[in-house]
């Protein structure tokens, strides 16, 4: 039993007015989860209008922090389905055509509702069919060096990606995601996918610009991807790998199994 509650949400990333999650310090350096059903409100409510005041950067870092809800949610190992599959979907539509503008003109209303619209879909998705590898990652790099959650998926969504397409699955379903985020990849690069050989090479092409451009975007919206500009250095990779591999909740929903040794290599690639 619990007192009524609605949640407000006052930026479009996390998506926790709509999820049984919520992230707490357990210490100096690090962060677990906890998850209940009396964290589900019985209202939550969206108004465009809180978020307008919001600076560009903590905009476009939790406006990624929602797509890579999105993004993990589809590709969820356990639990993806149909009606997660959806909201992913719609959420990255959402997301993926108001987060450039919004980081420009934070005043549209209608594009700030759009991205808590999208964001609120994204916490539904991830809510269903749980995040993964991104997110198992990232939380040892803000825990440790207190990085915004949103600027440390945004460091290693390319890496974890890129190491995802080891699984044909995986790749089929980023390839799925590409024109929906970018619309444009399916008109430039849709002659080229039509002319691969084989269903293969189209997603692999597809989910590579897919990886491409999320790059560019996180350049265009003036986000930092490289570990070592919060401060990490390579003497500080092996903690950082350790730590992620104390996320067994989020480390069992990743596509492929990320080992130790792959720890240490993403957040290599990511320096």
């Amino acid at each position: 039993e619990r007192l009524p509650l609605i949640q407000v949400p006052t930026t479009a990333g996390t998506g926790s007015e709509v999820t049984p999650i919520s992230i707490i310090t357990t210490g100096e350096n690090s962060k677990m989860g906890v998850v209940s059903r009396q964290l589900l409100p019985d209202w939550a409510v969206l108004d465009g209008s809180l978020t307008t005041k919001l600076p560009p950067m903590v905009t476009a870092a939790t406006g990624i922090d929602a797509m890579v809800h999105a993004i993990e949610a589809y590709t969820s190992k356990i639990k993806k389905n149909d009606l997660s599959d959806l909201l992913a979907k719609e959420a990255l539509r959402l997301l993926g055509g108001n987060i450039e503008h919004v980081c420009i003109n934070g005043n549209d209303q209608q594009a700030r509702s759009d991205m808590l619209l999208g964001s609120l879909y994204a916490g539904m998705a991830f809510a269903n069919a749980p995040v993964g590898g991104v997110h198992a990652l990232a939380y040892p790099i803000g825990s440790h060096f207190k990085v915004p959650h949103g600027l440390s998926n945004a460091m290693m969504l390319p890496h974890v990606m890129e190491f995802n397409m080891q699984s044909e699955r995986a790749t089929k379903q980023y390839a799925e995601l590409a024109p929906i985020v970018f619309p444009h990849i399916g008109d430039h690069f849709g002659a080229e996918a039509n002319h691969a050989q084989d269903d293969e090479s189209r997603n692999n092409l597809y989910a590579g610009k897919m990886i491409e451009e999320l790059m560019v975007l996180s350049k265009k919206l003036n986000v930092e991807t490289s570990l070592s500009s919060a401060g990490i250095m390579e003497k500080d990779l092996d903690l950082l790998a350790e730590e992620s591999m104390k996320q067994t909740r989020l480390l069992r929903n990743n596509p492929v199994n990320i080992l130790l040794k792959d720890a240490r290599d993403l957040y290599a690639k990511a320096l």
